[in-house]
């Protein structure tokens, strides 16, 4: 059954008009700054309200607390990860299953270390929140456009395409994930994904029919 979000932490209300989604997008913003500045436990909506430069009845409207607010951020962060993941999978149908693992790693790698800071800020305010619909719903939907990018290789036939799409996509994202934990040099990183892809190329070697 999929899960649901909390109901504590759900926002009051969803943004209808340009305006509002750009105010919200201001509060997420000034949240990303405070988180950075100050950490979780500093974190307050008032803060987050000042640094805004909206007012704190205006960001009532939205969260009633903090929990909400970065339930929202990282529902935010999830989704936008999914768009880039799915924009890649679209561009890559029809290819080498090489050229989609290669694609598919620089993606999630790009988009976790544009803002290498916030990822790991993101990470840590979670650590104590019931997030588990926000994985599932972007599991979902990353698993259906990684599965579809695959099952269109023209050099590859798979028994199970769902169970290797399953093994790739946890061993891409775990990796890049464990990376991030252990604040690994840049260098580390470059050829810690030079060895993703090969150990990739070479599980779809085995795994095709």
């Amino acid at each position: 059954m999929p899960t649901t979000t909390p109901a504590t932490l759900s926002p009051r209300k969803k943004p209808r008009q340009a305006r509002s989604a750009a105010t919200l997008d201001a509060i997420f913003e000034a949240t990303i700054q405070v988180l950075l500045a100050d950490g979780m436990r500093a974190l307050t909506t008032t803060r987050v309200a000042e640094r805004a430069g909206v007012s704190v009845g205006t960001m009532y409207q939205y969260f009633p607390h903090k929990q909400s607010l970065i339930y929202a951020l990282n529902e935010r962060y999830l989704e936008v990860l999914a768009d880039k993941v799915e924009a890649t999978c679209q561009t890559q149908a029809g290819r080498p299953v090489a050229e989609m693992l290669a694609a598919l790693i620089e993606t999630y790698w790009r988009a976790k270390t544009e803002r290498a800071e916030v990822t790991r800020a993101l990470y840590r305010s979670v650590v104590e929140m019931d997030n588990e619909a926000l994985i599932e719903a972007f599991a979902r939907r990353v698993d259906a456009a990684t599965t579809a990018m695959l099952g269109s290789a023209p050099d590859a036939t798979f028994g199970d395409v769902q169970m290797v799409n399953l093994a790739l996509v946890t061993v891409i994202f775990g990796t890049i994930r464990n990376a991030f934990e252990r604040n690994l040099s840049q260098a580390a990183i470059d050829a810690l994904q030079v060895e993703l892809l090969a150990m990739c190329r070479a599980y779809v070697a085995l795994a095709r029919r």
